[in-house]
């Protein structure tokens, strides 16, 4: 079935409402009594590209969503970063499931939600748009692969990103190659420009890639994950952890390197 016309079901456990395509997998979740929450662990990680932004720029610039889910992150850079918001849905089902069961507000100067293929209205784009923040979660309603996840889309990422901007990729599918993604990641970004973060159970792997991103010293990166986890921390930010998860990709590619 089209990902534009899968149908949209929903499930509640434990106080949690989650988001399926017409199967038992999760596509996003929110716990009701606490919307501005972000639920799941992987969403969680993928918001860990805000270490790499010096905490002054924190809400600065456009955040870019590929992939609505059930709009956690796009609820997040709205609502409490303040940043202006675009989410980019194929189904125009999930944005409606949206707007009526996870808080998703309504269209306003600061937010957009576009109903459109995301790698078409990736390539659509004339001109450069100076993202700050680029979140891709791209699934098929089985959630077997990321369905864009070739070197032209991410080409087209590293494109869109302001400098200093940065991308989180959520890599997970029963089909999909965690090691193959990040080195098409990588040889886009640079291998000094791309990091992973530490599986979760359910074994989703974060990626976080940065264009001409500054990386600072320790001290200044727990300073940062000490104000993320004084503003954010009871909305499901550790911060203070993602610093014991993060790994560079060119500590793997170093690994692996055959000797000449």
């Amino acid at each position: 079935m089209p990902a534009a016309t899968t149908p949209v079901t929903l499930s509640e456990f434990d106080g949690v409402r989650y988001l399926h395509l017409g199967s038992i997998w999760v596509q996003g979740a929110m716990r009701i009594r606490k919307p501005q929450q972000v639920e799941l662990d992987y969403v969680q990680r993928m918001l860990a590209s805000l270490l790499w932004l010096p905490t002054e720029a924190l809400g600065q610039g456009l955040a870019v969503q590929l992939g609505l889910g059930a709009g956690a992150i796009t609820r997040f850079t709205h609502q409490q970063l303040r940043m202006q918001t675009l989410a980019v849905e194929i189904n125009p089902l999930v944005v409606g499931a949206n707007r009526l069961w996870f808080h998703l507000p309504a269209d306003d100067e600061r937010l957009q939600v576009v109903t459109m293929d995301a790698g078409r209205w990736l390539r659509r784009q004339a001109a450069p748009l100076s993202v700050q923040l680029l979140h891709v979660d791209l699934y098929d309603h089985e959630a077997a692969a990321p369905v864009l996840d070739d070197e032209a889309f991410y080409a087209d990422c590293h494109a869109a990103l302001a400098d200093g901007g940065l991308l989180s990729v959520n890599l997970f599918g029963r089909d999909a190659s965690f090691e193959r993604s990040a080195a098409r990641i990588a040889a886009v970004f640079g291998t000094d420009q791309v990091w992973s973060l530490r599986p979760t159970r359910e074994g989703n792997t974060v990626v976080v890639a940065g264009r001409a991103v500054v990386v600072p010293g320790r001290d200044e990166l727990i300073a940062r994950a000490d104000a993320l986890a004084a503003r954010f921390g009871t909305l499901g930010l550790p911060a203070r952890k993602w610093l014991r998860m993060v790994r560079p990709y060119s500590d793997n590619a170093n690994a692996t390197a055959t000797p000449s």
